[in-house]
């Protein structure tokens, strides 16, 4: 069974989540506090969230890259 990592740093107020622990790089989605993080052949590993505070009442959608 995999698990899946989650890190809340509430004095940045960021969020990140690990659905594998590989290395990989973050790049830009479509939102501006959303990054997600793909491994080396491109397949979404995780993702990151800023300003996680501000979604209090408002659900934040965005696409990741489709898995490879």
């Amino acid at each position: 069974m995999e698990k899946i990592k989650i890190w809340y740093d509430p004095e940045g107020d960021f969020l990140e989540v690990m659905f594998e622990n590989k290395e990989g790089y973050f790049k830009e989605t479509d939102s501006d506090q959303v990054m997600e993080k793909v491994d080396m052949d491109g397949k979404v590993i995780g993702f990151s969230i800023l300003k996680v505070s501000s979604l209090k009442n408002h659900p934040l959608e965005v696409a990741l890259a489709a898995n490879k």
